[in-house]
């Protein structure tokens, strides 16, 4: 089995909704949730002018691979009426796999580690949340070393 370590989030409808219905549609046949932190309230990143976000880290264990699950987890932001139209844009739903197991992968259409986690503090929050010894695979740090060194100064706060 593997452990991966995802974000979820979102800034259109009811954002509440969206996270409840993300992390029941993620149990996948053979994956379980393992963890769920708290849910966080951040102001927009990287196009600021737009409704805040929620944001939620989960933790799930999946007899995937990181490509099909992936893949899945774009079905799923689909289903739920993610649309993409702009980068960093408004959405009903994001689904990003932020660690999978230690694992370092490299494709054109998927990065693990995520490539900006170490400078997203609404990322960061969440995920010490359940996670705090975890160590990130390149830069050989704990979350909550990242997230006590990380450069972004957005608020994040837990609702």
């Amino acid at each position: 089995m593997n452990i991966a370590y995802l974000l979820i989030g979102g800034n259109e409808g009811d954002r509440s909704a969206y996270l409840l219905e993300t992390t029941r549609r993620i149990q996948y046949p053979g994956s379980r949730l393992l963890q769920t932190s708290s849910v966080y309230e951040t102001a927009a990143w990287g196009k600021t002018e737009q409704n805040a976000f929620l944001n939620q880290a989960l933790a799930l264990e999946t007899p995937l691979d990181a490509p099909s699950l992936m893949k899945r987890l774009l079905a799923t932001e689909e289903e739920l009426g993610r649309v993409r139209t702009e980068r960093y844009g408004s959405r009903t739903i994001d689904i990003d796999i932020l660690f999978f197991n230690e694992d370092i992968i490299q494709l054109p259409w998927l990065t693990i580690p995520h490539p900006e986690v170490a400078r997203r503090r609404f990322a960061l929050t969440p995920l010490d949340e359940i996670a705090p010894g975890y160590i990130h695979p390149i830069l050989h740090k704990t979350i909550h070393t990242l997230l006590a060194e990380c450069p972004d100064q957005l608020e994040v706060k837990k609702l």
